[in-house]
C-alpha cells in the first residue's frame, strides 16, 4: 500500500494542532505521514 503524505502549516494555531492531528490519526488509511511546518512562530 502507498504511503500518503499529510502536510500541515500551523501559524498561531497551537490550541488547534492536538484536534488536526487526532483527525488525521481517526483515517482510514493505514499509512501516513504527518509533516508539520512551522510557518513564522517564534
Amino acid at each position: 500500500m502507498k504511503k500518503i503524505s499529510v502536510i500541515v502549516s500551523i501559524y498561531n494555531v497551537e490550541k488547534y494542532i492536538e484536534k488536526c492531528m487526532r483527525s488525521i490519526m481517526e483515517q482510514t488509511l493505514e499509512e501516513i505521514e504527518i509533516i508539520i511546518v512551522n510557518d513564522g512562530n517564534r
